[in-house]
């Protein structure tokens, strides 16, 4: 009797849960779960994600089940290219558990020859239907490249973030400076409209993919104040 009373209780609590929206699971996705997927579903799974990641209604994962669902192999909906800043954990605030996305980081979010073939992996090899660019609200990389610093390796690092830099200054009204939160913004954002315009131009295998409808290539700014993803 003991034993049911405890049965009927959890299933009472779940049920609870469940009809107050909070996610009830969290199975890693399977290959065919990944085929039936389209470039706008995805698209609003990391959206929501992230909503539940602002309302501190994220899904309870059982990692250890997922670890061992996932060791044979790997069908993730998505690959996102962010920031190294450890203020941005790409999973978390995405409410992503393991296998479910493929993820990239650079200071300044941008593409080099290996990421692009990381991406066109993600995507034409394994099957991601969603290709995010995100970057972040007062990144570090993008004030050192206003600033022009100059620093080791730093320093051509930096210069695939200039021509962000220089477009953002282009017509706009106000101090141009690491000064300016407002030149700052614009900057990172362009950056992550630049990036995705790079991804589009040196890729032709996910332009490709892009134009067929089989992949969807966005962008994203993350807001360190609020947890808040932004999409473009």
């Amino acid at each position: 009797m003991k034993k049911l009373v405890l049965g009927l209780s959890a299933t009472l609590i779940a049920g609870a849960l469940i009809a107050c929206g909070a996610p009830a699971s969290g199975d890693v996705i399977t290959k065919d779960e990944q085929n039936a997927l389209t470039p706008a579903s995805v698209l609003e799974e990391l959206k929501a994600g992230n909503e539940r990641f602002v309302s501190e209604r994220m899904i309870k994962r059982d990692y250890e089940a997922q670890v061992e669902a996932t060791a044979g192999g790997q069908s993730p909906q998505a690959v996102i290219l962010s920031c190294v800043d450890s203020r941005v954990p790409v999973e978390a605030v995405l409410d992503q558990g393991i296998g479910d996305v493929f993820v990239a980081r650079v200071a300044g979010n941008f593409v080099n020859e290996d990421i692009l073939g990381s991406m066109e992996f993600a995507t034409k090899v394994v099957g991601s239907k969603i290709v995010l660019v995100m970057g972040h609200e007062r990144c570090g990389a993008v004030k050192a490249a206003i600033d022009d610093v100059k620093l080791g390796n730093i320093t051509p690092m930096l210069t695939k973030i200039k021509p962000a830099v220089t477009a953002a200054a282009a017509g706009f009204d106000g101090d141009a400076s690491t000064k300016n939160a407002d030149f700052v913004s614009k900057v990172g954002e362009q950056n992550v409209k630049a990036t995705m315009e790079a991804i589009r131009q040196r890729s032709p295998i996910m332009r490709e993919m892009e134009e067929k409808g089989e992949i969807q290539i966005v962008g994203a700014v993350y807001n360190l104040d609020t947890g808040k993803v932004r999409f473009l």
